[in-house]
């Protein structure tokens, strides 16, 4: 059964009761807080008057794919082709795609625990199975070749692999992913690697471009990124694939039965995004770096509450296990999932729940939002776990 999303189930929860006038936290979606840039908002108006507001191909305008390609060639040394670019009407989409173009019934999809709550429903809708690898905090939230291996069977297709990680911010080293490269190029197994956090890494953390680690990998690699994290894009829906030619083709063939071209003008859009100057980029990451800090500053001070410094991305992954058995506002809270609503109701704080990635004992916060907002957030947190 496909269980809905439960980050925005978090966040629509919130919307009720702001829609009722209580003042809400929230801390619950993995969205940017800032406004798009304003050159790549001109781009867009500049597409519309000059009348690119009709069709386009299927798998994206060709300078966009051509941008797209020229980012992998030039930025993380993967030679790629204008045609192995998939433009699609955001990340999640461009997975949906890429699962559906390799994974049929009786396949298997490795997963490392905590994903991506989309990650094991998008698995499911191809008929394939998902395989989770529970990753303890101890070891980091990151997968050991040893892990990889164990997993692996006659029937698995796949490996995803998230860096920076959504939802522990968690970024392997380029070191352990090369170990994992090795590992992989030893069966016959794939990998879907999701590098939508790619720009937003913190202190010595750096990001790798898993099929850049060995030459063989491209051919076994489907690559996953877009606009809307780095960009602040993400109503804008742009995320993309780069795979190997006939993955590609498949994967376009697919798109153009299921949703046609993404929007148009958010193509246009993001060509400047790509192009265009990266100095609003580095505003926005000395700004998250800054709330980094300040997160990790107060969840210190909460009590029996721990996070593991994330290296990237714009989330803490808060270990909240201690207070289960309490009775916190009035209310029993005996998982993340009581906790996190317990939360929302009694504290007017929106979280989401570790379980939905996979993780029971945590509650997950997006720092993507101002410092007043967030100190008032935990000002409330520490209120709520001090009741």
């Amino acid at each position: 059964m496909i269980e809905p999303s439960a980050t925005i189930a978090m966040g629509t929860e919130a919307r009720k009761l702001k829609a009722r006038g209580v003042a809400v936290l929230d801390f619950a979606l993995g969205e940017p807080d800032f406004d798009t840039p304003a050159n790549i908002q001109e781009a867009a108006i500049r597409a519309m008057r000059e009348g690119k507001t009709h069709y386009t191909p299927p798998a994206g305008i060709p300078e966009l794919r051509e941008a797209v390609a020229a980012v992998y060639t030039d930025h993380h040394g993967v030679k790629t082709d204008a045609a192995q670019v998939v433009v699609s009407n955001g990340a999640k989409h461009a997975i949906h795609n890429a699962l559906m173009a390799v994974c049929g019934p009786g396949d298997e999809v490795v997963i490392p625990s905590p994903y991506w709550v989309s990650y094991s429903d998008l698995v499911k809708l191809t008929g394939a199975t998902p395989v989770l690898v529970p990753t303890p905090e101890s070891a980091g939230f990151k997968m050991t070749v040893e892990q990889f291996r164990a997993a692996v069977t006659p029937r698995t297709k796949l490996l995803m692999i998230n860096s920076p990680s959504n939802p522990t911010g968690v970024v392997y080293e380029r070191s352990e992913l090369a170990a994992l490269a090795e590992e992989v190029l030893k069966t016959d197994v794939g990998v879907l690697s999701d590098e939508i956090y790619e720009q937003l890494t913190y202190g010595d953390a750096k990001p790798t471009c898993f099929a850049g680690l060995h030459p063989d990998l491209p051919a076994r690699t489907i690559t996953v990124s877009g606009v809307s994290k780095t960009y602040a894009m993400t109503g804008w829906r742009i995320g993309w694939t780069v795979a190997p030619p006939a993955v590609s083709k498949f994967i376009g063939d697919l798109q153009s039965q299921e949703t046609s071209n993404p929007c148009s003008v958010s193509q246009y859009a993001a060509i400047e995004a790509i192009t265009g100057p990266q100095d609003s980029v580095k505003e926005m990451k000395a700004q998250f770096t800054r709330r980094r800090a300040y997160v990790l500053e107060r969840i210190e001070k909460l009590p029996g509450v721990t996070c593991l410094p994330p290296g990237g991305a714009f989330y803490a992954f808060m270990n909240v296990a201690s207070h289960f058995g309490r009775v916190l506002g009035g209310k029993q809270v005996d998982d993340s999932t009581s906790f996190c609503l317990t939360a929302l109701s009694q504290a007017n704080v929106a979280l989401v729940m570790g379980s939905a990635f996979g993780a029971e004992g945590f509650a997950r916060m997006s720092f993507a939002t101002d410092l007043a907002t967030l100190e008032k957030g935990f000002d409330a947190l520490e209120k709520f776990l001090a009741s």
